[in-house]
This record gives C-alpha cells, structure tokens and sequence, in this order.
C-alpha cells in the first residue's frame, strides 16, 4: 500500500489546543503541506508535557509551525523552526506572531540535513534540545534515517539532551530504523499515521 498523497491540505492548519496561546488559529502554507491535526497534537504533547516545561524544543520539517508552538503556550523555553520551503517559512512566522510568541521562537531557513550538519560544528546557542520532532514528506522515509542518525552523531547534549527525546511522524508503513545509540522506546498510531518516541539507549533501557 503506497502511502497517502503527503502534506495535501488547505490553507488551514489548526488551532493551538492549550497553553497560553490556546484557540490560536493557525495558517498552513496551502498546497504541498500536511497539518499536524488535533487528535495526533492531543496525544503527542500528553507524552511529551511532563518534560517540556523550561527545555528547547526543535521542530524539523517544520512546515506550518504547528508542533512547536503548541509546545511554546506549553511551556517550552524556546524553538527552534526548521523549514527550507518560502511559503512554510512565512506561515510559520505568521502563526509565531499571532500566538505572541516571538520572544522564545527562532525560525531557520535549512534543510533539515543542513541543519543537523552545522548543529554538529557548534554548540545551539539556546543548548541542546529536551523534544526534537520530525515531521518529512510521507514519500521520503529515508529523511527519517538520515536525520536520526545525525542527531546520533551529536550524542547526548549535543543536538539532543541525555533525557531528552525525539519524536518521528511516519507513514504506518514506513518503520524508522534505530541506530546505535537512539531506540524506540514508544508508538502510538492514528489510522495511517504513527510517531515513534526514541531515546538515548541507555535511557530507553531504564
């Protein structure tokens, strides 16, 4: 079974669902984009939540901005907003500023590979991050791998802290292979949609 037709959608990309930016309607950048709906939002930030409060979180293949906003009105100390795409960066910077939460949001224009390669040189500025998510086009799982494995090759405190986590949004067919260091430690599925939550090893071994 192929997987579905990836990031096709409106111009609509939710609202924010708690925090101190709740009911913010959210913009996407149109066509080519696939939002982060609510039901998926709900859960994956009742996982994530007791860790959130005061830590980074960096949203890769970042697109409407959705993931790392709702985790600002949560309580996240900064973001960090990757996204090559004109109009997803527009969005994002859009739907930034109309949840009030510029202060704490940096938005970059990279290739989330990009990214991960110049993290690896220098330290972020903002230190290394409790939540990354990543969220790639469903017809790329490869960009899954790859980005797996670069944040593995930071280590602990380098992209990712010790505890922190990384969480993929994947096609259900489309199983993100762990690497050395990073194992999945938890999945939850929605339909044809699954995040898997990874952990150091030894952190997910505990």
């Amino acid at each position: 079974m192929a997987p579905p037709g990836d990031r096709a959608g409106g111009t609509s990309a939710g609202r924010v669902i708690a925090g101190t930016a709740r009911g913010i309607r959210l913009v996407g950048p149109g066509a080519g984009t696939r939002p982060l709906g609510d039901r998926v939002k709900q859960s994956l930030f009742a996982i994530l939540e007791p860790g959130l409060r005061g830590s980074v979180f960096v949203d890769l293949y970042a697109g409407s901005g959705a993931a790392g906003i709702e985790a600002l009105s949560r309580g996240a100390s900064g973001a960090i907003f990757v996204e090559r795409d004109p109009g997803a960066l527009e969005a994002i910077r859009r739907n930034v500023k109309a949840a009030g939460l510029e202060d704490r949001a940096v938005v970059v224009r990279a290739s989330a590979s990009s990214w991960l390669l110049a993290a690896r040189r220098r330290e972020l500025a903002a230190g290394p991050a409790g939540t990354v998510f990543l969220d790639p086009p469903y017809e790329s799982p490869a960009d899954l791998d790859s980005s797996l494995e670069a944040i593995e090759l930071t280590g602990p405190g380098g992209v990712l802290t010790a505890r922190g986590t990384v969480v993929a949004k994947h096609f259900w067919q489309a199983e993100p292979a762990p690497t050395r260091l990073l194992r999945s430690a938890r999945q939850e599925r929605f339909g044809d949609t699954v995040l898997t939550f990874f952990r150091w090893a030894e952190e997910s071994e505990q």
